[in-house]
């Protein structure tokens, strides 16, 4: 993302009585809204952006993206879209799957190491913006939402899946590698092609990203956005299974963020 944000509108919100000595938060207006897809309508909308998107640098694999995926309908799956507060035009989508009733799809492909077994986990996938300026700051948008709906619903870790060059921008959001090295690894789910495969751990993100003074902290933990609106919490906790010793979780790198 560009160093310059747009000027939106921002209040600051005196905090509750009886609150921490923890800053208040300003609020910002957005030129869009997030919500949950609760309509064909509005999933017919969410396809179409997701389409639009994988058609300019994936055309083969969106040709499989034309209609809604039956993942799109599944209980424990949310597809979130952006649209424009001016007309209603569809600006973004992204789709969320949790662990909660079967595995991942990711796991159809590879298996997570023991440090992510037994954990609650949300797989962000499909996505997809429109192109323009704007659609820069709605791909930041929706990336915030997904961790808000994280920490709403108890999930340990949101894991992603990133093609070169798309996976540097998770690890300058600090996400962290599954495999040793980087591995690129084949993807049933996204046409066989190569993918990165990156994990977030949510409790420590904020920690996290202040110690890594990242320059998103302030849009994604300092600030409200009454635009975003993800809706009540839906996913119950999943039963822990008991997960093998393992490794200390590797690190990620603190490099400066620059979302393409």
């Amino acid at each position: 993302m560009e160093s310059s944000r747009p000027a939106f509108v921002s209040v600051p919100q005196a905090p509750a009585e009886g609150a921490s000595a923890r800053p208040a938060l300003a609020t910002e207006r957005l030129p869009f809204t997030i919500r949950r897809v609760e309509t064909e309508d509005s999933l017919r909308k969410a396809v179409r952006i997701r389409h639009a998107a994988y058609a300019r640098h994936l055309p083969e694999f969106a040709q499989t993206l034309a209609l809604p995926e039956a993942c799109d309908y599944e209980d424990d799956v949310v597809v979130l879209l952006a649209e424009s507060r001016l007309d209603g035009t569809p600006l973004g989508s992204v789709r969320i799957q949790t662990n909660l009733h079967r595995a991942l799809h990711v796991e159809e492909s590879v298996e997570l190491p023991s440090w992510l077994q037994g954990k609650r986990l949300a797989e962000v996938t499909r996505l997809g913006i429109d192109e323009g300026r704007i659609g820069r700051v709605v791909k930041i948008a929706l990336i915030k939402a997904c961790f808000e709906y994280c920490e709403q619903n108890g999930i340990d870790y949101a894991v992603v899946t990133g093609r070169s060059p798309i996976d540097r921008q998770y690890a300058q959001l600090l996400f962290v590698d599954v495999f040793e090295d980087g591995a690129m690894v084949p993807l049933r789910h996204v046409g066989n092609i190569p993918h990165r495969v990156m994990a977030f751990e949510i409790a420590t993100g904020e920690a996290r990203w202040s110690a890594a003074r990242h320059p998103m902290l302030g849009f994604f933990k300092h600030t409200r956005h009454p635009d975003i609106d993800i809706g009540a919490r839906k996913v119950p906790a999943v039963v822990q299974r008991p997960a093998p010793s393992a490794a200390a979780m590797p690190v990620a790198s603190t490099a400066h963020f620059a979302m393409a």
